[in-house]
């Protein structure tokens, strides 16, 4: 209970939030019909910042503008091949992108005279995401949140992969590694598909601390990979620092959530001592929320934020990643910045 109670403390926070939005990240759509991908829409973002500021949320960060990451940035986690690939789909017409699509497993390119192009979206992606770390880092901001799309956790090395082209995050930490010469980096992964794009890139590194809870089903649910099970915990000099705990059921809640981070990510979260924290944030795991199917409410997003500020003395930076029913996206995402701002953590049911 001792240390329930350490945790519930307010946090005495030593600056301000960050919040990174650009409106451009919009542009990225699907052009044809693919019940796939039909869920990752621009209102994603939209509508999440549009709550912002119905909550008065906005005006209290600081804002950070986004740019777009540049290719020795990408090329920090991605190979030339796939970046390449990537910048090709500019200048494509609409049945190239659906083919180049095609060769991915649930990830459309756009490109059009009235839209900006997906590789573009991406860029702003990464560099909204490097923008953050930068903020957080410089001290400028103590903690901070950017709205990104394409979303990042699922994309590999050399392939784009479940509506992700540019692994945001796991540029991140490469880019913190390099930058801020920091050697223990935490990625919290509470999205309800497993980023297992993130755990490929950093599987053999003890550096980099990766945790994430899942609905996995026994394998039936996306991507179904053994390795999103329990028993995958890193390889070689790595092995220990990759943290699965797969939902073999739906419906988990606000108490499930809790217990797993209380019994689970926090004792070794703590044990780890990570100079930076990174949040591969999808709001899937919410309630309402086609494709996770789970009960957790918004507040408990607030509460799981309010624990992640206690470490790396509260250097945190948060990062969308899924989430497709607006209504519960929104109001999490809200709760997420509430609590960023060192709000009271709502009382939770």
């Amino acid at each position: 209970f001792g240390f329930f109670f350490f945790l519930v403390l307010p946090v005495a926070m030593a600056s301000a939030t960050a919040l990174i939005y650009d409106e451009e990240m919009t542009t990225h759509k699907l052009l044809w019909n693919d019940p796939v991908c039909d869920i990752e829409v621009p209102e994603r973002l939209s509508s999440s910042y549009e709550q912002l500021k119905h909550y008065h949320l906005v005006e209290r960060c600081v804002r950070v503008p986004a740019r777009e990451g540049s290719e020795e940035e990408i090329l920090l986690v991605h190979s030339l091949e796939h970046l390449e690939v990537a910048k090709s789909t500019q200048t494509m017409n609409e049945e190239e992108l659906k083919r180049v699509s095609g060769n991915y497993d649930a990830f459309f390119f756009s490109s059009e005279p009235l839209f900006q192009n997906t590789y573009r979206c991406a860029r702003l992606a990464v560099g909204a995401t490097l923008q953050l770390v930068d903020a957080v880092m410089s001290g400028k901001v103590c903690n901070g949140m950017a709205l990104v799309r394409p979303p990042g956790h699922h994309s590999q090395k050399n392939a784009a992969n479940g509506f992700c082209l540019f692994n945001n995050v796991a540029i991140a930490a490469e880019y913190a590694k390099l930058k801020y010469g920091l050697q223990r980096i935490l990625i919290v992964d509470w999205d309800v598909h497993h980023g297992q794009g993130t755990q490929y890139i950093f599987e053999e590194d003890p550096s980099v601390l990766y945790f994430s809870w899942h609905r996995y089903e026994h394998q039936e649910f996306w991507p179904s990979l053994k390795e999103s099970d329990y028993n995958a915990v890193g390889l070689g000099k790595g092995k220990g620092f990759n943290i699965n705990l797969p939902w073999n059921k739906v419906g988990m809640g606000n108490s499930d959530y809790l217990a797993a981070f209380f019994h689970v990510l926090l004792p070794m979260a703590f044990e780890f001592d990570p100079e930076l924290v990174l949040v591969s944030s999808g709001y899937d795991s919410g309630i309402g929320d086609p494709e996770g199917q789970m009960n957790a409410t918004p507040e408990v997003f607030a509460h799981l934020t309010h624990f992640l500020m206690q470490l790396a003395n509260g250097k945190l930076c948060v990062i969308l990643e899924g989430g497709y029913h607006l209504k519960s996206l929104s109001e999490s995402v809200c709760m997420t910045v509430k609590s960023l701002l060192g709000d009271p953590v709502p009382q939770i049911t």
